[in-house]
């Protein structure tokens, strides 16, 4: 039960829920989804440790760069089935369809670029 609830709460916030929805299209880096959401760099590395305590994401550090990417098929039932839900049930919202025509310019962006305003 506990795991459910994890997860609930970790979904249960708009940006979480759409930097979740973000991570659909493959792996991004910290700061590439902190210029979606456009939210302080420790609001966001709060929401993605929330995700991540939740199994619904992986994180991999590369250098100083953190990347996040969905979890992948070995993660819990629960948590394989919470994505896919996640995913299917708000595909269609107007924000997530705004962020997904967003992601193709951050996607663009070297990560330096988009860290020069905070220390990553």
């Amino acid at each position: 039960m506990r795991q459910v609830l994890t997860i609930a709460k970790a979904i249960g916030d708009e940006s979480r829920a759409r930097a979740l929805l973000a991570l659909r299209s493959g792996e991004l880096c910290l700061c590439q989804i902190i210029d979606l959401l456009e939210l302080s760099p420790s609001t966001v590395s709060k929401h993605m440790d929330v995700l991540q305590q939740a199994g619904l994401v992986e994180r991999r550090k590369e250098g100083r760069w953190h990347y996040f990417r969905l979890a992948n098929h070995q993660a819990a039932p629960v948590v394989r089935r919470a994505i896919k839900w996640v995913l299917e049930s708000l595909q269609d919202e107007p924000v997530v369809i705004g962020d997904a025509k967003k992601l193709c310019c951050v996607r663009r962006k070297d990560p330096r670029e988009l860290s020069v305003c905070y220390k990553g």
